[in-house]
C-alpha cells in the first residue's frame, strides 16, 4: 500500500515540475530574446504618452461623474438580470409550480430593486 502511495507522489512531483516548467521556459526564453536582440534605447519621445495618435495636453486626471457609474452598474444588473429571463420565457409551459414560483420570485425582486432605484432618486439625472 504504501508503495502505490510513494508512487502517487512521484508522479505528482513529476507532474508539477513539468506544469511549471512549462509555464516559465518560455518566459524565461522570451526574456533572454529581448534581452539579446532588442536593447532598451529610452529616449524622451519614445517615453512620451501616446494615445491615438495625439500627444497628450493637460492633466491626464478626469473627474467624472459618480452617476454614470451608477447607470452603469444599475445597466449590468438589469441587463445581465434579463438574460436570465430568456430560458424561462423558452420553457415556461413545460415548467413545474416550483420554477415558476422561483421565476416570480426572481422577477420580484428585480422589480424591487428598480423601485429602490427610484425612490432613492438614483434614475433621476442631477
Amino acid at each position: 500500500m504504501t508503495g502505490s502511495i510513494g508512487h502517487t507522489l512521484q508522479f505528482l512531483t513529476v507532474f508539477l515540475v513539468i506544469a511549471v516548467s512549462f509555464s516559465l521556459i518560455p518566459i524565461l526564453l522570451a526574456r533572454i530574446w529581448a534581452k539579446a536582440f532588442s536593447p532598451a534605447k529610452p529616449s524622451s519621445r519614445k517615453n512620451a504618452i501616446y494615445e491615438c495618435g495625439l500627444e497628450s495636453k493637460g492633466d491626464a486626471w478626469i473627474q467624472y461623474q459618480s452617476q454614470y457609474y451608477v447607470y452603469a452598474i444599475l445597466f449590468l444588473v438589469f441587463d445581465v438580470e434579463s438574460i436570465f429571463l430568456i430560458p424561462f420565457g423558452v420553457a415556461f409551459l413545460e415548467l413545474p409550480p416550483g420554477a415558476v414560483v422561483a421565476m416570480l420570485v426572481f422577477v420580484l425582486l428585480l422589480f424591487e430593486g428598480l423601485v429602490w432605484a427610484w425612490m432613492k432618486g438614483v434614475l433621476n439625472w442631477k
